[in-house]
């Protein structure tokens, strides 16, 4: 990091917010919009559900700690740093198939630094409505001693799931959707009996990445068509606030036109 001032240290890094229904909205705040991914907590009658683990810079199990009634599952909903950085925290971790290799042997992508970022790419994400102008993704440290430049997500032998797989809780249940597009592997996890669903980073309320590497426009489309037609009351995104189902197709339409 260069210059003199030093960066603030904010103890307190993540923020939570319940959202009813057993639901907790986890956020880290000081953490650039691209990376800021949420963490969603969902407390259950025989186990807890995490739905992503955020960038991992700092520990995130304490901060659920007293939400949990029980055993807890956390589910990746893709392999991207933002949502695995915390995962091996956890006993009991999930990813779809596709990508488990991936978190087995972590070699992905993990940038905090501007100056990390290919030329092409920042100007790809400032296209997609993410521009990154400051030197770190990060605008404060978890702890004075934290190195940035250290920084690193730490590989998880995590148990596959599969479409039509099942994260039962006791009183809830949680069904896996397999929504590929933004990458191969990327799920969603659907509540039929509440219209709840877990989106990842496959729909949420902004700028969607659909033209990074690993992604598919055919299957990102699919998807999007698929997810249409899903009898939704709320989404909880991968990033940005919660929105509900008139929302849900708005935001599909619109992806798909100017796709077409």
């Amino acid at each position: 990091m260069s210059g003199d001032a030093p960066m603030r240290v904010e103890a307190r890094w993540f923020h939570r917010e319940s959202v009813g229904d057993g639901i907790t909205w986890i956020t880290e705040p000081y953490v650039h919009p691209l990376l800021r991914c949420n963490v969603w907590h969902v407390r259950g009658r025989e186990r807890d559900l995490l739905v992503d683990t955020g960038l991992g810079v700092a520990p995130l199990r304490q901060q659920v700690a007293d939400l949990a009634g029980g055993p807890l599952v956390a589910v990746a909903t893709h392999v991207h740093y933002d949502h695995v950085g915390g995962l091996h925290e956890f006993d009991d971790v999930r990813i779809h198939r596709l990508e488990r290799a991936q978190m087995a042997d972590y070699r992905e992508l993990q940038w905090l630094h501007r100056d990390d970022f290919p030329e092409a790419i920042l100007e790809a994400l400032a296209d997609m409505g993410y521009p990154i102008e400051s030197e770190l993704l990060i605008d404060a440290l978890p702890q004075a001693d934290f190195d940035v430049r250290a920084y690193a997500v730490r590989s998880v032998d995590a148990q596959a799931l599969d479409e039509g797989d099942v994260i039962d809780l006791g009183d809830r249940h949680f069904e896996v959707l397999h929504l590929p597009g933004h990458t191969p592997g990327s799920i969603g996890l659907f509540e039929p009996r509440t219209g709840t669903l877990f989106s990842g980073d496959a729909v949420y309320d902004g700028p969607l990445l659909d033209t990074l590497p690993e992604s598919d426009l055919v299957a990102y489309a699919a998807t999007m068509a698929r997810l249409r037609d899903l009898p939704v009351r709320v989404v909880h995104g991968g990033h940005e606030p919660s929105f509900g189902q008139d929302r849900l197709r708005e935001i599909i339409d619109a992806y798909l036109a100017a796709r077409a």
